[in-house]
């Protein structure tokens, strides 16, 4: 996946999440419960773009 294509989607979540923040009405708790889910959304999809997310399946516990 090309860099822009990742920048490109970073920016368009980034103001997705900040739209949702400012003009939707809901709970404070509601609005962290759905930053967090999004920000740990946006951080596993980075792993796997890049790589990371993949070499990490082959790792064994125990």
């Amino acid at each position: 996946m090309p860099l822009i294509s990742l920048i490109i989607t970073l920016v368009v979540v980034g103001v997705g999440l900040w739209l949702i923040n400012n003009y939707v009405p809901m709970d404070g708790k509601i609005k962290t419960i759905l930053n967090v889910v999004v920000v740990i959304a946006v951080v596993m999809w980075l792993l796997a773009a890049f790589g990371v997310l993949g070499s990490l399946g082959n790792l064994r516990v125990g």
